[in-house]
């Protein structure tokens, strides 16, 4: 055959399909299926390359790992699941969490909340314990995990650093369950129990016995823990959603112009009132009093003579 047939038919053949990558939705839900398969290899390869495409790492959290952990839960609540598949599950979620550890921190993106857990004082049973944690981060939690044996004052102490929304013990025998108590009663004392719920799990524990020490919720699996927790979470405080960060407007600063200067009235003189002057009346002479003719001798003495002779009477006297 010539090499000219050769490219013929090549050209002619059908090629090969090559699987193409998941992209936005069918990725995410890629990533669910394989943390339900508990294909851990593939939940982190899924993981990385829905960062690559610039997939939001709060999107990838709540369509890939915390659905897949859903659909986990809901089959070990429906007994279609156990606990290694359970166990299988949580490992592929844990491997595509630590690839998206670093993006949430780096975003700052809020978990729905806070829980501290562990195995009250005595009882060394983790089996349990372990699950609920899984099962909690699976559901967006952020898990402070005390491990076993641990005292009461441990619990008050990690709900107060980390800020707790949920304080969660397990117990396994009947002779440690009495430790339940005793957390709850350091909280009283402490003045935090309405700060933080009190769930508490385990096989001897029943709901009577979660009533009778005064805790807020009880799950008989880990599957139901999660639905629980969720529930007693509004009642401390909604869950919270990051907000990206608002860039504040830089404000000018105007430097305030001076203001202008008043014009200067022009200084009053002072004038001196001057003091009114006195005027000083001078006493007039008296004026001279007119001298009368000088009356000579003897005409004083005519009329003073006249003065005395009576006056004539006319007619006879009868």
């Amino acid at each position: 055959m010539t090499v000219k047939a050769k490219t013929a038919r090549q050209a002619l053949a059908k090629p090969k399909k090559v699987a193409a990558k998941p992209k936005g939705a069918a990725g995410l839900a890629a990533l669910a299926t394989a943390i339900i398969n508990g294909k851990r290899d593939d939940a982190k390869a899924l993981t990385e390359r829905a960062l690559a495409r610039g997939t939001d790492a709060k999107r990838i959290l709540d369509e890939g790992l915390i659905k897949g952990m859903g659909v986990v839960g809901d089959k070990f609540k429906a007994n279609e699941f156990y606990v290694p598949e359970l166990l299988v599950a949580a490992r592929a979620m844990h491997a595509a969490m630590d690839v998206l550890k670093p993006i949430i921190a780096q975003k700052g993106i809020q978990p729905v909340g806070r829980a501290v857990i562990g195995t009250v004082r005595g009882d060394l049973h983790d089996i349990g314990k372990n699950l609920v944690a899984m099962m909690l981060e699976g559901a967006g939690f952020q898990v402070i995990d005390l491990g076993v044996d641990v005292a009461p004052e441990r619990f008050i102490e990690a709900a107060k650093e980390n800020k707790a929304d949920i304080v969660a013990m397990s117990a396994l025998l009947t002779t440690t369950m009495i430790g339940m108590k005793d957390v709850i009663a350091v909280l009283q004392q402490a003045r935090v129990r309405k700060k933080h719920k009190v769930m508490i799990g385990g096989a001897p524990i029943t709901q009577e016995y979660a009533d009778q020490i005064g805790a807020d919720g009880y799950a008989p699996d880990a599957a139901s823990a999660v639905d629980r927790a969720i529930e007693l979470l509004p009642k401390v405080r909604k869950p919270r959603v990051a907000k990206p960060p608002v860039k504040k407007p830089v404000k000018k600063v105007v430097k305030a112009k001076a203001p202008a200067p008043k014009p200067k009235k022009p200084a009053k003189k002072m004038v001196r009132a001057k003091a009114p002057t006195k005027r000083v009346a001078r006493a007039k002479a008296p004026a001279a009093r007119a001298r009368r003719p000088a009356r000579t001798a003897a005409r004083t003495t005519v009329s003073r003579a006249r003065a005395r002779k009576p006056a004539r009477r006319s007619g006879r006297a009868r």
